[in-house]
């Protein structure tokens, strides 16, 4: 049984493999463990679809333009600082990418087959067909398994940080980890740990996100101390598959509209242009809350996705497997429209970091969708999460490089074994309290209703924490307890900052202006 490490990574994306990577790579002494709840491939990293943005032809798109392209789309809540340094380093990430084996699509000429997604002002994203995560992440899982160095610890689930506290500085000095096939919790101690933890999709009842997006990283955070930042500004994506009693959603990804299809409502129309000059490439929250809109006026169910009128063959060799997975649900893209509808997506805020990903707790850093770096603002540019990710994890690197000899292993702890697994009837309770979460937390709860109506449902939040704690003691160690625990901080935590942004900047700025 692991007891200590020096380097405590939470989660085997690509913010965790690429910060292990760069300081296996450096430092070949260092013991690197990286924990994941479920499996390498349970993430959201793997399913990104879209890409990476960067500038590569500057005599057509320029850094200022990608910066002011993610400014624009976060409606001026971003950090312009943060924006610029993200922006100008892509292209020494994307060479770092490619040299760990990573392969993007090329044109007949033989330069990138650069896409173009919503909100973009130019074609500046690199992709692999629609499966440029999957790309991404298996090469990053194969470097990483070449570094004796680097352990991957999977079913291991980080339950929280270990904090100490000394003349009012809290650092983290390790990790609980509960073993999932062994049922035993232990503490494992660390010099620094890092949270890549993903996203808290699974507090919506219509998400994109994975099973395993329960928020553990800002829940284990904020339960720390650590500050955290902007969990309002939760991104809906506006074209995820419409399935009845499917979760989560297929996604259709933001480049299939930058390719050209149409979103149209029932009647065959397009409506986009009532809303935004962009048409289909506006901005997600813009068209979000124009397909909800349309679907509160017409009273349907979902919008559609129009790619009738594409090249059928280059569609299909670009998206195959959009179009695959359309075929298994009875849809033929070369004769029907695609039913979506909006669908949570990607966190915006989160764990604050500075730029360095440090968080507010010393040793304790963040990178990837759990943390708040100021790069988004209130949405997120398409393509700009892998490369917040890897930019983020270089700047961790680049800081600790120098420290790290300075800081102090702590004593080892001793192994904690679950006295008893959780009751079928608590059980039962936990599954309750998750679908009136899913319930409770709407798109409409979160942008459109008034601080009163926030503040009431916020009242009920309360309630589901004091019984949380009241119903299951320290001897529940179970990976459901755990999650409805981490879900239920996050949303309170969502609709604390929405009644506080709301009261701050509600008369200028309206969800359909």
């Amino acid at each position: 049984m692991l007891f200590q490490t020096d380097i405590a990574i939470v989660g085997s994306g690509i913010a965790g493999l690429s910060f292990a990577i760069k300081l296996a790579e450096a430092r070949p002494d260092l013991d690197i463990s990286i924990f994941t709840k479920e499996y390498p491939e349970s993430g959201n990293t793997i399913k990104a679809q879209g890409g990476i943005a960067v500038v590569l032809n500057n005599e057509q798109d320029s850094f200022e333009s990608h910066l002011e392209d993610t400014i624009k789309a976060g409606k001026g809540f971003n950090d312009p600082e943060v924006v610029r340094m993200v922006v100008e380093q892509a292209p020494q990430r994307l060479t770092e990418l490619m040299q760990w084996g990573s392969n993007f699509d090329l044109s007949q000429n033989g330069d990138f087959d650069l896409g173009l997604e919503g909100g973009h002002s130019f074609n500046r994203i690199l992709h692999k067909q629609d499966f440029t995560g999957f790309e991404i992440q298996t090469k990053l899982l194969a470097k990483a398994a070449s570094y004796p160095n680097i352990k991957l610890f999977s079913r291991y689930f980080v339950t929280d940080l270990i904090i100490k506290s000394n003349e009012g500085v809290n650092t983290c000095v390790g990790i609980r980890a509960l073993n999932l096939t062994k049922n035993i919790l232990s503490e494992i101690k660390s010099k620094v740990t890092l949270l890549a933890t993903g996203g808290s999709g699974k507090l919506f009842h219509n998400t994109t996100n994975p099973p395993v997006a329960t928020a553990d990283g800002v829940a284990m955070a904020y339960n720390a101390g650590a500050d955290i930042a902007d969990m309002n500004f939760i991104q809906f994506h506006p074209t995820a598959l419409f399935e009845k009693n499917h979760g989560p959603l297929f996604l259709i990804s933001e480049a299939v509209r930058g390719y050209g299809a149409y979103l149209v409502n029932n009647k065959g129309k397009r409506f986009l242009f009532q809303h935004d000059s962009r048409g289909e490439l506006a901005t997600r929250d813009i068209i979000s809350a124009s397909i909800l809109k349309e679907l509160s006026d017409s009273g349907e169910k979902c919008v559609y996705l129009d790619c009738r009128h594409l090249d059928q063959k280059k569609f299909a060799d670009h998206f195959p497997t959009i179009v695959e997975y359309c075929r298994k649900k009875g849809i033929n893209v070369e004769t029907d429209t695609i039913p979506v509808i909006p669908a949570a997506h990607y966190q915006c805020g989160g764990i604050k970091v500075d730029k360095n990903a440090q968080t507010s707790i010393k040793n304790l850093f963040a990178s990837g969708e759990c943390s708040c770096t100021g790069l988004h603002g209130s949405n997120r540019l398409a393509s700009n999460s892998l490369l917040e990710a890897i930019v983020f994890s270089h700047q961790a690197v680049k800081y600790l490089l120098p420290r790290l000899d300075k800081i102090s292993r702590q004593p080892n702890s001793i192994s904690m074994e679950s006295r008893s697994r959780i009751a079928y009837q608590k059980g039962k309770t936990l599954e309750k309290l998750k679908d009136r979460l899913k319930a409770l937390m709407t798109y409409e709860l979160v942008y459109l209703t008034t601080p009163f109506e926030k503040e009431n449902a916020l009242k009920e939040l309360k309630l589901m924490r004091g019984l949380i704690k009241q119903e299951f003691d320290k001897n529940c160690f179970s990976a459901e307890y755990f999650e409805i625990r981490n879900l239920v901080t996050a949303a309170y935590l969502v609709l604390e900052h929405a009644i506080l942004f709301q009261k701050k900047h509600r008369p200028k700025c309206s969800t359909f202006s």
